[in-house]
């Protein structure tokens, strides 16, 4: 998976290629799928979500610049593999989910890894971030927005980076936000396919039910 999918796709950083060879990811499968979970694809978690590409979460994972002691927020828990992932670089996580049963589940695998004296997970609308811990030297969304989450922007330390996937419900362009005072550039990053985020700064309900893919695009 390191060599082939990551590697030879363009991933360079060497943390992240560390981290992604560490953590089981057969760990956060479903038992059904386990001969997939090294697999170039997304695949089906419970309550409608999914764990994605291991190269879109190396490319997220990249894009952010991890390092050890960083403070990241992760909008959409999900299995809770990206932030095994972060966690494993060293980085202090907070991770939100608005599926409880989600959340739980995925606090027990971090815990089955020992990973939870650096991640933290919460239910809750992600979309809205955290505000109380703001601010976070790394954002990460995975889950795709109709534009960048004003609330999560703004959350965002001096030179912090956000990585979110923005468009329709049906495709997205991964796009990376770096905070400069006041200033907020913006990178696009390649076209990509999420479920959508769901909350005050996402869809709605009815606009999330149109999606036409359980999980991101196969790059």
């Amino acid at each position: 998976m390191v060599e082939r999918q990551l590697r030879g796709r363009g991933i360079r950083n060497e943390a992240v290629l560390a981290a992604m060879a560490a953590v089981p990811r057969e760990l956060f499968v479903p038992s059904d799928l386990l001969k997939y979970a090294y697999g170039d694809e997304a695949l089906p978690i419970e309550a409608g979500q999914s764990i994605s590409q291991p190269y879109i979460v190396a490319q997220m994972t990249e894009l952010l610049e991890p390092r050890p002691g960083m403070r990241v927020l992760e909008v959409g828990t999900g299995s809770g593999y990206q932030a095994a992932v972060l966690a494993t670089i060293g980085c202090r996580v907070i991770t939100i989910e608005r599926h409880a049963e989600l959340a739980a589940t995925a606090a027990a695998r971090l815990a089955q890894l020992g990973l939870l004296d650096l991640v933290r997970v919460e239910v809750g609308d992600g979309s809205l971030g955290r505000p109380d811990d703001a601010p976070f030297e790394g954002i990460a969304v995975t889950a795709a927005a109709p534009a960048v989450p004003v609330a999560l922007r703004g959350q965002l330390a001096e030179g912090g980076r956000l990585v979110v996937p923005v468009g329709s419900p049906d495709l997205q362009e991964m796009v990376l936000v770096v905070r400069h005072g006041e200033d907020y550039e913006e990178f696009p990053s390649g076209a990509c396919v999420f479920v959508p985020l769901v909350g005050a700064g996402g869809f709605g309900e009815r606009e999330a039910r149109r999606r036409p893919l359980f999980g991101r695009l196969r790059l």
